[in-house]
Parts: C-alpha cells; sequence; structure tokens
C-alpha cells in the first residue's frame, strides 16, 4: 500500500462534539483534508507545538518525552496513520536509536504531537485517504459520497468562521496590550487564548 504524506491544516472547535477538537490534515500533493477530532489537551500540545514562540513555564507531557527521548538518544523518524476503524484512526511512531528501528503505538493526536516536536513527517495510507478524506472547499466528485461528509464540511466551514470571529475581539487591541495578555495568557498556562493572541500579533 502506498503511503501519503500529509501536513497540518490547522485545529478548529467542534461544535457537534463538547470539548472536543477537530485536527485538520492536508495531503501534500493533493487536495483532501482528514479531519480528526482530538481532546482539549491533545489540541493544545499540538497547538504549542506549531507556535514555535508561545514556551510554557513548565513542560507539557509531550515535552516531557522529547526531553526523555532526547537525552536517551532516541529519534522519532515518522508518524504513520496506518488504521481506520469506526471512525478512530491508530497510529504508529517509527523510532529509531543505535540504528536500530522500533515501531510504537501511539493515539494519532499524541504520534502527530511528538512528530511536531521531532520535525518528523506524517503519513497515512491512500486506502485510507481515500475512505476518509474530504474536500472542505470543493463539492463532492460524484453522488456516492456519503451525506455525512457534506454535513462535516459545513461544521468545519462554520468553526473556521467561528475562530475568526474570536479573533476579532483582539483587532482593536494595541501592541503593547496584546503582548500583556500574551504573558498572562502563558502563564495561565492558556495556550490556546495565547495561540490567539499570537496570530494577531503575527499580522501586525
Amino acid at each position: 500500500m502506498s503511503l501519503v504524506r500529509l501536513n497540518i491544516k490547522g485545529i478548529s472547535y467542534s461544535q457537534t462534539q463538547n470539548g472536543a477538537y477537530a485536527l485538520i490534515l492536508n495531503e501534500v500533493d493533493g487536495d483532501r483534508k482528514l479531519p480528526i477530532v482530538i481532546g482539549a489537551f491533545e489540541a493544545q500540545s499540538i497547538a504549542i507545538a506549531l507556535e514555535k514562540e508561545i514556551r510554557p513555564p513548565r513542560p507539557l507531557t509531550h515535552d516531557l518525552f522529547k526531553n526523555f527521548a532526547d537525552r536517551f538518544d532516541i529519534v522519532v523518524k515518522q508518524v504513520i496513520i496506518h488504521k481506520l476503524v469506526d471512525g478512530v484512526f491508530y497510529s504508529s511512531l517509527i523510532c529509531e536509536r543505535d540504528k536500530i528501528e522500533e515501531i510504537i503505538d501511539a493515539r494519532t493526536s499524541d504520534a502527530i504531537a511528538l512528530a511536531l516536536r521531532f520535525n518528523a513527517p506524517i503519513f497515512t495510507y491512500k486506502n485510507i485517504l481515500d475512505k476518509a478524506g474530504i474536500y472542505l472547499k470543493v463539492n463532492p466528485k460524484n453522488d456516492d459520497e456519503s451525506q455525512d461528509d457534506s454535513v462535516l464540511v459545513d461544521d468545519f466551514i462554520a468553526e473556521e468562521l467561528e475562530s475568526s470571529s474570536v479573533k476579532d475581539v483582539y483587532k482593536n487591541k494595541t501592541l503593547d496590550e496584546l503582548h500583556t495578555l500574551l504573558d498572562e495568557a502563558v502563564a495561565n498556562e492558556d495556550y490556546e487564548k495565547a495561540a490567539k493572541i499570537r496570530d494577531e500579533i503575527s499580522k501586525r
């Protein structure tokens, strides 16, 4: 089975599942997106890894794993999302130490949080992308596509719009005010808020 490389497109809050987030992965050489529902903690950890300039005052679990792996010369070479059963994605970490390769089972959200910290590529198999991949801004190619996919697309677009409206709150703030709010958010370990403030600072 052929592997397809994925990039992280973004994270949005799931309106359909309370307290959950949607991690959107994008195929590198195509237009399909792979949406994966993840928990709040994992979403926060991934968001922090994406926002390089936000440094938590204490290491999160995935940072601790990275520090531990570095100390013992373990490298995560790549992540493979290798199975999809009943809507649940299964992943593996391909690790290496002393030129010996090991495969470790992991939740997909954890695997991606670690892939970001190790700068490791993320892959899935073509048959998984064929089964679960969607087009966020393009109509399905044929009528055989399930209605669930179109509903999912609408949900994600609505969530992205909702996320944009939340960011509008910071538009009227000065840069000094934004930096103060950013420091407060990091100190309070509210990394989701910190990421939004950081986005607004970057736009300036």
